[in-house]
């Protein structure tokens, strides 16, 4: 199966069982949030696509931007764990000790930008899968992480969600 049709999948399963729209919206951040499984979780293109269904009217943003949010944050807190507790082990370990490249790239990432650096990081997909690892690996100090993660959280699910969920509605009373 395609990464389009899980997502195509995922999309119409959320559609047709709202029920199921937060708790999955909830494990896809998270999963797009945690290290190294991020790399294999389509969730940047499901939610865009439940953007476009909050802008259909079909479910509300609020509820799922709040989902997303905590997924998120959640994901990057554990991602900082397992570094801080289990650094060496984790970056020795598949599929980091496949990749020296991006772990090096990482870590002068996060030695130049800091807090900040977990910040941006949360925007760009490679650096998302090990910056918080990477943070909590260097044993960057708890609060000045938790800041990054939880102020770029809400940024990123926003930005996420905003095209389908605004974008819909105005390109609706354009061309409707």
């Amino acid at each position: 199966m395609s990464l389009h049709e899980i997502t195509l999948t995922i999309m119409q399963f959320i559609e047709h069982h709202q029920v199921w729209t937060l708790p999955i919206i909830f494990l896809l951040s998270f999963g797009e949030s945690l290290a190294v499984i991020s790399l294999f979780v389509p969730a940047t293109a499901i939610l865009l696509g439940v953007g476009a269904l909050v802008g259909s009217g079909t479910i509300s943003f609020v509820p799922v931007f709040i989902s997303a949010s905590i997924g998120a944050v959640f994901g990057d807190l554990l991602s900082y764990w397992l570094g801080k507790h289990y650094h060496q082990q984790v970056i020795a370990s598949w599929p980091l000790n496949k990749h020296p490249k991006l772990v090096y790239r990482a870590e002068r990432f996060f030695d130049n930008y800091g807090t900040l650096g977990v910040f941006i990081g949360r925007f760009f997909g490679p650096l998302r899968a090990i910056v918080p690892l990477i943070a909590g690996t260097m044993h960057m100090p708890a609060i000045k992480f938790n800041v990054a993660n939880i102020a770029s959280a809400p940024i990123w699910a926003f930005a996420l969600l905003a095209p389908g969920a605004f974008g819909v509605p105005w390109l609706e009373t354009l061309f409707g």
